[in-house]
């Protein structure tokens, strides 16, 4: 990027930048004078290929005083709004509850094809490129956009049951989506007939509660033999893909991170790196380098790892001027982050000047400092820190790390080494065990594992191959789907699969019922009953059988491992076959589900915008921009 000259007034930030820099959570916005680059004499000295941010009025570095050449942004024309009229639709016919019934309605049939061992795919149309075809709930859920605008919200209502539980357990977005369907169809029933939604409601809320207590009761912790099953069963019954991960888990450990990659040929590869995961994201949505996955990803890229608050971008300025000439991404670790600099580090990535991004360094106190030196000892870089005589501000491209690949997400970080540092792990992870021969007390011992897990396990990448692009998109949704099943069985345990259990929680129901506190809430815990079928009879119906007879065969055997397998069109003991779902994707499914059918059955209207066609634009000169001062 070419570098401001003095007294040259870069581009103008444009109103409508600065408001979105501003609703991001950066508290301040980007200086329209490139480099600070202005009139006065003691701001001559600064880097020019480095844009700062200040306040809403440009400031001085060096005398931190306002610049009285600057341009202000009170100057520029206010971003318009402009309020849209709303229509109104209220219950009192049962027209906006008919309405949202209809867009859960085609969303949940839309989705419910791809339940099952023997569910089918969907047909995505892109407006770049080939069309998707996926087997997802979770991404044919995202895809949907309905016309009227009352049933766009009731679909939109059950995507969020599918998203929630995607975020917290990583799969059953589809059975999230049916169960929510059936809670939605049996609850409307009652309510239409003159039920109080408030009691109904407080009725299922409980139940649910009470079944989740039992559900945990039902789950038994997964074997290193079963992880397998739970990954293939995620994965559409690929045991392909379900051994691979298996392999995977055994060679990194049950908490070693996993990552998926694109292989370059049709097969899948596993293959072990050293690298390390925290819990902790990006600290700015606008570093996201994958708008897609939402995540920053950079390889053979460099790291500045610093055991203290960086107040201003002035105390880093030498390390981004030395990135930019050098050309390499920068990943910045620090305790914290004061808002003016990361505006500043927001704002270069947002022009393109440099490829950056930062995140909060993971622990507090002590335990911040150690995981500090695990990442230094990993990229081979040096913690920036006072106690050893080191400022930021003084520091050089010396004390930078060096990583194969770094990927942040909204709240995990994963550093992969470059593998030039393996003496210097070993060694770290010897001091370390030594470290836990002195521990004491049980939690300092687990996170002194924790860190050995992560030095010395590193992590595994799965290479997922296909011969179309279109496959390959396919294919690396159903890993991911298996990836996080496992991994999710491995945290909470295993149920049997195949919709089985939640029909067996059905018949716990009754019981349950007799502890409610009047007739309107044991119809609530009647509506879940009735509505835990859905997803096995979707199931059954998906693989050419009958639904509700299977259902029925099913309780008639008293015997929990027994059920059916859609696979095979078989009754047998399902854990013994390998039919297994992880105990959180269960519980998430039904407790999601229940969250938004309580939000539909209390819902009484719905306000929506009034959208106006739109007005083609009158013909003339394209290149006119007369009237705008941008």
């Amino acid at each position: 990027m070419p570098i401001a000259q003095p007294y040259r007034a870069a581009r103008t930030v444009k109103c409508e930048e600065m408001a979105t820099m501003a609703t991001a959570g950066v508290a301040a916005a980007a200086s329209p004078i490139e480099g600070f680059a202005s009139r006065s004499p003691c701001c001559e000295r600064v880097p020019r290929n480095i844009s700062f941010s200040g306040s809403f009025s440009s400031f001085c570095l060096k005398d931190k005083i306002r610049c009285p050449g600057r341009a202000d942004f009170r100057k520029h024309r206010p971003v318009q709004t402009w309020s849209m009229a709303k229509e109104l639709y209220f219950n009192k016919d049962g027209s906006s509850i008919r309405k949202l019934q209809a867009g859960v309605d085609k969303l949940a049939n839309l989705v419910g094809v791809t339940l099952g061992p023997k569910g089918r795919n969907v047909v995505l149309e892109s407006k770049y490129g080939p069309p998707r075809i996926v087997n997802d709930g979770v991404t044919v859920a995202k895809e949907v956009e309905l016309k009227d605008p009352v049933e766009n919200i009731g679909a939109s209502l059950v995507r969020q049951a599918a998203s929630k539980t995607n975020d917290l357990a990583g799969d059953g977005t589809t059975t999230s989506v049916v169960l929510a369907q059936g809670l939605i169809a049996e609850g409307v029933k009652v309510v239409a007939a003159g039920g109080n939604p408030i009691q109904i409601s407080r009725g299922i809320e409980k139940t649910v509660k009470r079944l989740v207590a039992e559900l945990k009761k039902m789950s038994k912790e997964v074997e290193d033999s079963e992880l397998a099953d739970v990954a293939a069963v995620s994965a559409g019954n690929s045991y392909e893909i379900g051994n691979m991960i298996a392999n995977a888990m055994s060679k990194v450990g049950r908490k070693g991170v996993i990552t998926l990659d694109e292989s370059r040929s049709a097969e899948n590869n596993l293959y072990i790196v050293e690298g390390m995961e925290f819990d902790r994201g990006y600290l700015s949505p606008y570093f996201v380098t994958d708008s897609e996955k939402m995540v920053v990803e950079y390889e053979n890229c460099k790291i500045l790892i610093v055991d203290q608050k960086i107040n201003s971008a002035r105390d880093i300025v030498g390390i981004l001027e030395n990135a930019i000439k050098a050309g390499y991404p920068l990943v910045i670790v620090a305790e914290d982050m004061e808002q003016e600099a990361l505006a500043t580090l927001v704002v270069n990535k947002l022009r393109g000047t440099l490829r950056v991004a930062a995140f909060k360094a993971p622990g507090f106190g002590d335990r911040r400092v150690q995981y500090l030196e695990d990442i230094a000892t990993l990229t081979g870089g040096t913690v920036v820190k006072e106690e050893i005589g080191l400022a930021v501000d003084k520091v050089g491209p010396e004390v930078l790390g060096t990583a194969a690949r770094v990927v942040l997400a909204k709240e995990s970080s994963t550093i992969v080494g470059d593998g030039s540092t393996q003496d210097a792990v070993r060694k770290r992870i010897r001091q370390i065990k030594r470290m836990l021969e002195e521990a004491d007390q049980d939690y300092e011992k687990e996170k002194l594992n924790e860190r050995i897990a992560k030095l010395s396990s590193g992590v595994a990448v799965i290479q997922v191959g296909a011969r179309t692009e279109t496959e390959l998109k396919e294919k690396k949704l159903r890993v991911e789907d298996a990836i996080n099943a496992t991994k999710a069985a491995v945290e909470e345990g295993i149920v049997v699969g195949g919709g089985c259990t939640l029909l067996r929680l059905s018949a716990k129901v009754d019981a349950i019922k007799q502890t409610l506190e009047n007739k309107e809430q044991q119809i609530g815990a009647d509506i879940v009953k009735r509505a835990l079928s859905y997803p096995l009879e979707l199931i059954a119906k998906n693989a050419g059988a009958n639904g509700s007879v299977v259902s029925e065969k099913v309780l008639a055997k008293d015997d929990y491992r027994f059920g059916y397998n859609a696979a095979t069109g078989k009754y047998e003991d399902l854990m013994a076959a390998g039919i297994i779902d992880p105990t959180k994707v269960v519980r998430c499914c039904l407790e999601h589900a229940a969250s938004v059918a309580k939000t539909f059955l209390t819902s009484d209207a719905v306000v929506v915008e009034i959208k106006k066609p739109k007005v083609a634009p009158a013909m003339g000169n394209p290149m006119d921009n007369s009237g705008y001062d941008y």
